[in-house]
């Protein structure tokens, strides 16, 4: 499929893709005109990124990740090393920290919000 197909299906941009290829994160094929060719499992590839960025990894980390996910279901594969295992519970420990901050926050905002609130 081609650049503009795979990001209707995916809902993720032309540029992002663009961007996804030259970071090493999706590959394409070229057909003799130079125009981009994605296989269908490309598809799934461009979720899992999604959800990687989603979930705070920069595109170094995702490089690094990706091939040790099965892209048809997310899984992992056995090609995890140990620094890789080291690295990724490392960056759920941060997320972790992130999320009690935030429920400090907001915590903190429904205090004021009810103390406001009071006539």
């Amino acid at each position: 499929m081609r650049i503009g197909e795979l990001s209707t299906r995916t809902g993720v941009s032309e540029r992002s893709l663009r961007y996804y290829e030259a970071q090493g994160l999706l590959v394409s094929d070229r057909t003799p005109g130079g125009h981009r060719e994605y296989p269908e499992r490309a598809i799934d590839r461009v979720i899992r990124i999604q959800e990687l960025y989603a979930a705070g990894l920069n595109s170094r980390k995702i490089q690094r990740i990706l091939p040790c996910m099965r892209d048809t279901d997310g899984g992992p594969s056995a090609r995890a090393t140990p620094a890789l295992i080291a690295e990724l519970t490392a960056e759920r420990a941060r997320i972790d920290r992130l999320i009690t901050d935030l429920l400090r926050s907001r915590d903190t905002l429904d205090e004021v919000i009810a103390t406001a609130s009071t006539p």
